[in-house]
């Protein structure tokens, strides 16, 4: 009796031990935030225009040019750790085609109408600090590993900001990875540089990393 107890008494203590020394299962990983269109339908609702340049909406594609001087078009989010993603093509008509996806960008206080206070992802194929770059206003700040865009042909252009860490991928190609602390918060915006060039976007999204 007393060692059929003592055996049931081993067998349990060798399951609870086995039961403890059981690896427990990894935590699921976080999902990201999805992502949301920064175009509803075929307008420009939810959009502010700033400056000289014209914008318009035709099938889905945001169209921006100039009749003389530079301007920009805002979207509403206001968004400190972000990705925003599109689609995009500039054409010149007679001077180099020059624009940009603004983020974390604000009108200036003092001059509403003049080039943001914020991060742009460069789009310009003539030029040294070319599509691609990292940009802060009139200063090229984050070089770009290589030219992957040419005027009149569509590209993808994705940016992701997390802290001061700063990434650019231009068709699905890394091309800036950037650490700078200057520029906290704020909306997205583009850019139309020049007068006789036109900027189009499309399939634009983003999402906010900075939600729990």
């Amino acid at each position: 009796m007393s060692t059929m107890r003592n055996l049931l008494v081993a067998v349990a203590v060798t399951v609870l031990l086995a039961a403890c020394q059981t690896t427990a299962p990894a935590p699921a990983p976080e999902k990201e935030a999805a992502w949301v269109p920064l175009v509803t339908g075929n307008s420009l609702d939810g959009w502010t225009a700033r400056g000289s340049a014209k914008w318009r909406m035709e099938d889905g594609v945001i169209i921006g040019q100039s009749p003389g001087g530079q301007g920009h078009l805002y979207a509403a989010p206001v968004l400190q750790d972000l990705e925003v993603k599109g689609t995009f093509r500039v054409t010149s008509q007679g001077k180099d085609a020059n624009s940009g996806l603004y983020f974390r960008a604000n009108p200036p206080a003092d001059n509403p109408d003049g080039y943001p206070n914020g991060y742009e992802a460069q789009i310009c194929n003539s030029q040294d600090a070319f599509t691609g770059w990292l940009w802060k206003p009139g200063t090229p700040t984050g070089k770009a590993s290589a030219l992957l865009t040419k005027d009149a042909e569509w590209f993808s252009l994705r940016v992701r900001a997390v802290g001061d860490e700063i990434t650019i991928w231009v068709n699905d190609t890394e091309v800036t990875r950037h650490r700078d602390r200057e520029y906290k918060t704020g909306l997205f915006a583009l850019q139309c540089h020049n007068d006789q060039m036109t900027i189009e976007a499309k399939d634009l999204y983003y999402r906010d990393l900075g939600k729990s």
